[in-house]
């Protein structure tokens, strides 16, 4: 095993050195860096951990899923031949792959349901009712100020209808707890507020489940005939319309339960997703913002994590860990210079957005080697 992984690490040398046009002699760990290559054996890492949790994308009728009996079912008999039926002892003897995504199972909440109705063409939302929605989003070519004018304009035209329910969703997350708030404004009606939080979840979940209590308060409103979303997220509620195979799914599925219900209450009704970014500080969304960030609820322990979350934190941990060796490590050079960014903190490795000592010191890459 050393020895593949020597193979293994000195293809990656060589590949650090021709990106940066650097000289053989660079020492390895700082090219590295410098170029964003994760160092191998951490990379592997990476992929081992997310490949124990793959295994919940199966459908729940899958061999290895009945195997795993993470789900179990209470109308069903239990199977006596799934892991949790082992030992202790046999599962130390059996130690592997399968083992490890059972012990990573009882932390994770299922959300991917592939085979349900709604993801089923001929009965998909956007098969039978592709007129009913849309999306309204920004021109980035357009200045900043065109787009608020725009959502005033909406507003002062739907501001007297009694029948259309304009809603604005916004989602914070601190200290590992989201907040998902959604104001309802429907003409002669007081506002309504919906506030709920939640550990252990992404910020795109914590956006689509705030857009899923607003469509569920518009939907029991009474006469009304059409809702306006309006989410800073906008890619957030395009999931929710995406029929492959992705961790939202549980959230998705009742948004698009209930729009089939609105849809078929009246040919006329119809949902419209207006766009509206943070730094536009339109007053709506500014109010929501503003709602969203000013609560500090106590979550309840213990509790699960998303499937997506689970993702995100094993991939910020293997991080930590290259910045905690490279930091310590000899192997980067001893005249590697330690650059400060842009707020005076000290750079440190990073595999995304080019770099950050090629975002910083700027120029060629062979010139910041």
């Amino acid at each position: 095993m050393a020895y593949h992984m020597k193979i293994l690490d000195k293809m990656q040398r060589r590949a650090a050195i021709w990106i940066l046009e650097a000289f053989k002699t660079s020492p390895t760990e700082g090219i590295k860096a410098i170029v964003r290559i994760i160092p191998i054996k951490f990379h592997l890492q990476k992929l081992t951990r997310r490949s124990q949790i793959r295994l919940f994308k199966l459908p729940s009728n899958h061999i290895i899923r009945d195997l795993m009996d993470d789900a179990p079912n209470l109308f069903k008999e239990p199977n006596p031949h799934t892991v949790h039926s082992l030992t202790s002892r046999q599962k130390n003897i059996a130690k592997g792959y399968l083992i490890n995504s059972c012990n990573k199972a009882y932390g994770i909440f299922p959300s991917f349901s592939p085979l349900n109705q709604e993801f089923t063409p001929g009965f998909r939302l956007m098969d039978n009712f592709s007129d009913r929605f849309s999306f309204n989003l920004v021109n980035k070519k357009e200045k900043d100020n065109f787009h608020v004018q725009e959502l005033d304009e909406m507003v002062l035209q739907i501001s007297s209808s009694p029948t259309i329910a304009f809603v604005a969703t916004d989602a914070s997350i601190k200290n590992d707890i989201a907040i998902s708030i959604s104001h309802l404004h429907v003409a002669n009606h007081s506002l309504v507020k919906t506030v709920h939080h939640a550990v252990f979840i992404t910020s795109t979940e914590a956006e689509l489940f705030a857009i899923r209590c607003s469509i569920n308060q518009a939907c029991i409103k009474e006469n009304v005939s059409k809702i306006i979303v309006i989410t800073d997220s906008i890619h957030a509620a395009k999931k929710i319309f995406d029929s492959k195979s992705h961790p939202f799914q549980s959230h998705t599925m009742a948004i698009l339960s209930k729009l089939c219900y609105f849809f078929n209450k009246n040919h006329e009704n119809s949902i419209e997703f207006w766009e509206c970014p943070s730094h536009l500080k339109w007053r709506f969304h500014k109010d929501i913002d503003k709602d969203s960030k000013s609560f500090n609820p106590t979550p309840s322990y213990p509790c699960k994590i998303s499937w997506d979350y689970c993702k995100k934190s094993d991939s910020d941990n293997i991080i930590n860990q290259w910045k905690m060796t490279f930091q310590a490590s000899d192997e980067k050079g001893k005249h590697f210079l330690d650059l400060l960014d842009d707020n005076f903190n000290t750079i440190e490795p990073a595999y995304t957005k080019g770099g950050p000592w090629l975002q910083v010191f700027g120029h060629f890459n062979s010139l910041c080697a």
